[in-house]
């Protein structure tokens, strides 16, 4: 009995032995750390012998060909672009503004309306002037009439004085009305005329009153507006305008420039010269002198010069700011200048059968790219498509370099 209870007790399963211990928190955190120092090893291995390793290479820059060759400059200065022709618009007549038809900027053509006065006044007189006109010309008519019968009646009293059958005194009346009739209608016609060119002048009046563009121009300034009192004479004083408004001929834009006197010895007249604008620092302007103002400024000790400008673009205005270079000869004309950009022949490798160059970007990393070369100048080859002034390329690019490697900037020994 004893042995089969035992037996029993053994096959009886101790729940308490099957359950595992409880891990500690300590424990918890050693692996956690564990695992994170494998992790950062993993990272230290891939960064020194997984990532991509920087190919030291050498670069140049892409450089823009330049057109032809500038000739030296003798003298730079510094001026202004003027308008030869320009003019302040006003009415020939004081009046009092009813219409502006301009604006800023608008472009006028010679002949052109810009503004009309209120012509109250001006009609008033050519109203006048045409009825005087009327009356003179009634009364002409009438004094005409007159003369046809005095002359009809001589003509008779002629034929009757040679029948004697009126008295010769009564013809020489009849001649003498005649002729009294003849100085009236002769001063009737001189009224008639004075007439009729006081009411020419009546619609010259008129015609006052309405502001033409004297050429055709762009408006640069607007100096009057409906309701003003306009004068060319400013005769009401300070609150009087004294224009409608200000045209500029585009067409007759020059540059004056003032030229110290220890210089001007070296401007000639027809003498080639560069030109600048401030605005556009850029942009070369071709432009020729055109005559030296023959008196200085004895305060600033300068000559002033007139240059022609050989380009007409909306870009240049008027009193803009402009450096010239006055040169020395001509620029050469060439028959064939080269265009594109050059860079070193080394930089022009084959790929895959193609001509490429490799592009160093912002990032260090390399764009392969395709190139159409063209002539060779000198240890340089010019480039007709594919690279842009300004740009880096890689100069013998080694047979490992391809698009996307990472380059960094051989040390010059």
């Amino acid at each position: 009995m004893n042995t089969s209870a035992e037996l029993l007790k053994e096959l009886r399963i101790d729940r308490k032995a099957a359950t595992p211990p409880p891990s500690s928190p300590r424990r918890g955190r050693w692996i956690g750390l564990a695992i994170l120092i494998v992790l950062l090893l993993a990272g230290i291995g891939w960064f020194v012998f997984g990532r991509q390793r920087a190919i030291e290479v050498t670069t140049a820059p892409v450089v823009a060909i330049q057109q032809g060759s500038a000739s030296s400059s003798v003298l730079d200065a510094s001026g202004y672009v003027v308008a030869r022709r320009m003019a302040t618009v006003s009415a020939k007549i004081t009046g009092k503004v009813r219409e502006v038809m301009i604006e800023e900027g608008m472009r006028v053509e010679e002949g052109q309306v810009m503004a009309t006065l209120d012509p109250i006044d001006a009609n008033a007189q050519r109203s006048l002037s045409a009825s005087q006109l009327e009356a003179a010309r009634s009364q002409l008519a009438g004094l005409q009439a007159q003369v046809a019968q005095a002359n009809a009646e001589a003509g008779r009293l002629q034929t009757l004085v040679g029948q004697q059958l009126v008295s010769r005194s009564q013809y020489d009346l009849a001649i003498s009305q005649r002729d009294s009739l003849r100085a009236q209608l002769r001063t009737a016609e001189r009224n008639t005329k004075v007439a009729n060119d006081a009411l020419a002048i009546a619609d010259l009046g008129v015609d006052n009153n309405t502001v033409r563009a004297p050429f055709s121009g762009v408006v640069t300034a607007k100096a009057a507006q409906p309701g003003e009192i306009v004068s060319p004479l400013s005769a009401g004083g300070g609150f009087t305008r004294t224009g409608i408004g200000t045209i500029v001929d585009m067409e007759s834009l020059e540059i004056e420039v003032d030229v110290g006197e220890s210089f001007i010895g070296r401007v000639q007249p027809k003498m080639p010269v560069e030109a600048t604008l401030n605005a556009y620092p850029d942009w070369k302007i071709p432009a020729e002198v055109i005559a030296i103002i023959p008196t200085a400024d004895r305060g600033k000790a300068t000559v002033k010069v007139r240059v022609a400008l050989k380009v007409k673009d909306p870009r240049i205005v008027p009193e803009m700011g402009v450096r010239v270079s006055f040169l020395e000869a001509a620029q050469p004309a060439r028959a064939a200048a080269p265009k594109g950009v050059r860079v070193p022949a080394a930089a022009i490798v084959e790929r895959d059968q193609k001509t490429v160059a490799f592009v160093v970007g912002d990032d260090s990393h390399v764009e392969q790219r395709a190139v159409v070369a063209g002539a060779t100048l000198n240890t340089d080859r010019q480039v007709n498509q594919g690279l842009s002034a300004g740009e880096v390329v890689v100069l013998d690019p080694p047979a490992d370099l391809h698009d996307g490697s990472k380059v960094v900037e051989k040390q010059q020994q």
